[in-house]
């Protein structure tokens, strides 16, 4: 951890002339980006994984109505069938995971006051006004939401509610655009001929349809808990991602 934060010092020593004392949160935010230039060849193959599960949609809703009633057939069916089309069922996944250490590691370093046994320097930057090791109860209390801390905070809520609602906007046309996933329109036959599939929903995925559109909008409630530090890492990364996701689903 004290490597870690040695790194993000330098760099944000390297960025001071033109950040000032934002230079950490600035540090932080070219920290995201690399992160998520280091993942993006996992994003790109994540992107053609999702669309080729999505081709299979109907292929799917005909086994599992074929087999619905015997599990373990359908099991073995749903794997030879990803099997022989070369698709991964966990296409998507791989790189949410990997994010995950750069995220507990900047909540690590702006939460604790000591690092390698050695007094935390990274907690005396701001982003603006706000301390980086600070949380939006922090601002409440000093200032109110009107207060510096509290507008910073204010601005990156914006940015969340503006991010999630072009995600919402994403989520749902691709749900439109694969009715197989809700067991809406016509399957593999055709619109409603002879021969036509009736496509088949997921058995208790009628709720995770519904929330799926929404769940960006929680991410509301990571920023407001977690340091500033690593709030400013999750907003960064969602906007990235949301960005990446409108280039690689055209």
């Amino acid at each position: 951890m004290s490597v870690f934060a040695g790194l993000v010092e330098r760099l944000a020593n390297l960025l001071q002339p033109l950040f000032g004392l934002s230079a950490a949160a600035a540090a932080i935010v070219l920290f995201t980006a690399f992160v998520r230039l280091l993942v993006h060849p996992l994003s790109r193959a994540a992107a053609r994984g999702q669309k080729a599960k999505a081709r299979l949609q109907p292929k799917i809703a005909e086994l599992r109505r074929r087999h619905g009633r015997n599990p373990e057939k359908l099991q073995r069916a749903l794997l030879d069938l990803h099997t022989e089309e070369k698709v991964s069922p966990l296409a998507g996944i791989l790189p949410s995971l990997l994010q995950l250490p750069a995220f507990f590691v900047l909540f690590y370093l702006f939460s604790n006051t000591t690092i390698g046994g050695r007094p935390n320097e990274l907690l005396g930057h701001e982003l603006f006004t706000a301390p980086l090791g600070g949380r939006w109860a922090d601002a409440l209390g000093d200032g109110g939401p009107l207060g510096g801390a509290g507008l910073v905070y204010a601005g990156l809520f914006a940015v969340v509610v503006a991010v999630a609602a072009f995600s919402y906007r994403l989520t749902k046309r691709s749900m439109t655009e694969n009715p197989a996933l809700t067991g809406a329109g016509a399957g593999a036959g055709g619109r409603g001929g002879r021969g036509a599939v009736e496509p088949v929903p997921v058995p208790g995925t009628g709720l995770v349809m519904k929330v799926m559109p929404f769940l960006s909008f929680f991410t509301l409630v990571t920023v407001a808990v977690v340091p500033l530090a690593a709030a400013l890492y999750v907003v960064t990364s969602m906007a990235w991602g949301v960005v990446e996701r409108a280039a690689l689903h055209r």
